[in-house]
């Protein structure tokens, strides 16, 4: 552990502190020293002033007659180890202030979650301690408790995904309060929870068609658009007929609905243009008849407003899977069948991941591959075909195709037949 030593009335002065052996922690000390120091030579130092619980302190305590003498034991046992360093602010102060320079970064639908986070959570937690003072033990403590609560309205615990969220809005704080006031962060070598790898779980081209033949006559619209363009939930119900462009058969992905406000896109990469198959444009054409009257929004109420996801998945959706016995799957799963259904009729993987709003193929392989038979080949004929054409085919043994055959045969006797030969 680190130590301050220094002279004072021409005697030296040895104070221990807490704090390990760090560059960061020489550099915060050397900061206390050099007041102390500047205090010595303007003749105000307080001893106690710095170091509280010092035993050293006592000695330069006014006594009660104004002599400098001992004081109680209570006065010696003040808090002695942080208290060698500068103050910091409370956390629930530097939260706000920390809040209020970076919202402007934010969606509105982020906000609302991180200030929820915040209130109901990060500050009644920690909200009057120093940021300073709070120890990795205490950021640990406080995931431990998250690993055993329950998860709202369910009996299963936080997952840890949930947990991860909960806790990175307090490590953006203490980090930066850390880069402020140059103390060591406590989350210093904390890592993230693993989270389960979620799983896709498209439906099958059959389970589509039994699913669109089956849905309310006024949602069959809605559902063939989501199972064969892959539009997120957020961008189907926030698509407008002024993005709808029928004569170039496109659909233009410029904003989403979240939380019931319109928002930018999730990414750049998200602002494309997918292309209408004959199904969606088909579908589109007899929406615009339903609703094109109503308001700006392809797909909503009578009031013309957009459609209220929860609403349509707990009303609509989960309703039907279960009449028709299928697996219960999140609405997300349609942009999934559309992916597979796409990788599975041989489409390009640049123009997929262009539909879904990639900005590489690399999420395309690594998530879909595997639904894409002719993609996850293991039998090494691709491989044969390449070596053949490129080096010739007589390296490898080619056998004529039974069609080729035939074609030969018939030539052969052709031929005989013209020079008067036998036929057999």
């Amino acid at each position: 552990m680190l130590f301050i030593d220094f002279r004072y009335q021409d005697k030296r002065y040895r104070e221990q502190t807490a704090l390990g052996d760090t560059a960061a922690n020489r550099k915060r000390l050397q900061k206390v020293l050099d007041r102390i120091e500047a205090d010595i030579a303007a003749g105000t130092f307080d001893y106690r002033r710095f170091f509280p619980g010092s035993k050293n302190a006592a000695k330069f305590d006014p006594a009660p007659g104004g002599m400098v003498g001992p004081v109680s034991a209570a006065a010696v046992a003040l808090p002695s180890a942080a208290a060698s360093v500068a103050s910091t602010p409370l956390f629930k102060d530097f939260a706000e202030t920390w809040y209020g320079e970076k919202e402007v970064e934010w969606r509105r639908s982020y906000k609302t979650t991180l200030r929820a986070t915040l209130d109901r959570a990060l500050i009644p937690r920690f909200g009057e301690k120093e940021v300073g003072q709070i120890s990795k033990a205490d950021v640990l403590a406080y995931r431990a408790e998250l690993g055993k609560a329950t998860a709202k309205g369910k009996q299963t615990k936080l997952s840890a995904a949930r947990i991860n969220k909960m806790l990175n809005p307090l490590r953006q704080v203490l980090n930066e309060a850390a880069d402020r006031f140059d103390f060591r962060t406590p989350f210093d070598s904390v890592k993230q929870l693993k989270t389960k790898r979620t799983d896709v779980d498209p439906f099958t081209l059959a389970e589509v068609k039994q699913i669109l033949d089956t849905v309310r006559p006024d949602f069959r619209n809605y559902f063939t658009v989501r199972f064969f363009t892959g539009l997120r939930t957020g961008e189907v119900d926030g698509l407008q007929w002024k993005y709808v462009d029928f004569d170039n058969r496109l659909i233009l992905v410029r904003e989403t609905i979240v939380g019931g406000e319109e928002e930018y896109t999730k990414t750049d990469g998200s602002q494309r243009d997918i292309q209408m198959s004959q199904l969606v444009f088909d579908a589109l054409q007899a929406q615009f008849k339903a609703t094109g009257k109503l308001g700006k929004f392809v797909f909503c109420n009578r009031l013309g407003t957009p459609l209220d996801h929860k609403n349509v998945t707990n009303r609509v959706w989960y309703p039907l899977l279960r009449h028709l016995n299928l697996k219960q799957r999140r609405p997300y799963q349609c942009r999934h069948t559309a992916a597979t259904l796409w990788l599975a009729s041989g489409e390009a993987p640049e123009w997929i991941a262009r539909q879904l709003g990639h900005t590489t193929t690399e999420m395309l392989f690594r998530v879909y591959s595997r639904y894409v038979p002719n993609l996850t080949r293991r039998d090494g004929s691709a491989f044969e075909r390449l070596i053949t054409q490129t080096l010739g085919t007589q390296l490898l043994p080619v056998k004529t195709a039974p069609a080729e055959e035939a074609e030969q045969e018939a030539e052969l006797l052709a031929e005989n037949a013209a020079q008067g030969g036998d036929h057999e």
